[in-house]
Parts: C-alpha cells; structure tokens; sequence
C-alpha cells in the first residue's frame, strides 16, 4: 500500500472539493511547485489512489430526481447465482451502485429514475426478470440528509 504523507492527503483533500483546480492552483494552496504538483498527482493516478475524474450532475435538471434503494436477496447464495445476478445489474443504467451485503439480504441497489412509475416499469420488466432473485425490497428517499464522494484520507 502506498504511503501517504501530509502533503498527499492534503491535495486528495483539495481535488476531492474540486478535481478543476489548476497545479498553480494547487500549488498555492499546498506551497509546492507546479512540478510538485504535478508529479504528485501522477503518482497517486499511477497508484490507483485517484481512480477517475468525474462530474457531478444535478439529478433534478436531467429528470432522474427519484431515488430508490432496493434490497435484493437470492433464491440461493451460490457461486453461480451471484456471478448471474451481478452480470445482469451491470446492464441496468438505472442502477448507479450496487452492493453485495452481509445480512439478511444479498445487495442493496441505489436507482435513479424520473418518478414511481418508471420505478415500477424498471422492477417488473428488468430487475424481476433477472434469474435468481428471490425477494425485492424497496425503500424511497423523502429527502436528502447528507451526500458527498468525498472520503476522508
């Protein structure tokens, strides 16, 4: 595992807030030089500590305001049934995360979509028809606490 010192997590810190600042920006904010900067940044995308750059969209301008999440348990807890149901969820764009848990249910699904109806055409004619799954649970944000990509380094 690579080593961070002070400095590195300090530029995480500051890409985290906002990946557009320029190395003189950065620089600034961290006293080092552009080429510091730079290399710095290099070596972190080099180590797959900075895996991507990405925008954040404002899910109400783009009609995706409703968020739901969705537990998912499996007929069976078998090597071929998760390999089956993971490949099929990779296909579902309306699904933005998924995780497989430990409990009483095998993944938990955030999904994106424009509103309660496109919520139920997306359950019955592509999350049911996913082979395996035994039971679908469904929970529906009333409001938004607390959301960040940020991870504390």
């Amino acid at each position: 595992m690579l080593k961070l010192d002070a400095t590195d997590k300090k530029l995480i810190y500051l890409l985290q807030k906002d990946s557009k600042q320029t190395t003189k920006q950065l620089s600034l904010q961290l006293d080092l030089s552009v080429t510091a900067v730079y290399e710095r940044i290099k070596k972190l995308e080099k180590e797959d500590v900075i895996k991507k750059y990405v925008a954040l969209i404002d899910r109400k301008k783009i009609d995706k305001s409703f968020l739901a999440f969705c537990h998912v348990k499996l007929i069976q807890h078998s090597r071929e049934y998760l390999s089956v149901f993971e490949k099929e969820i990779l296909k579902l764009e309306e699904v933005s995360e998924c995780f497989h848990l430990a409990g009483d249910y095998d993944y938990l699904l955030k999904v994106y979509v424009r509103d309660m109806e496109e919520y139920r055409e997306f359950m019955v004619n592509k999350l049911t028809t996913i082979k395996y799954i035994g039971s679908t649970q469904s929970s529906f944000t009333i409001s938004e606490v607390k959301n960040t990509t940020e991870v504390k380094v």
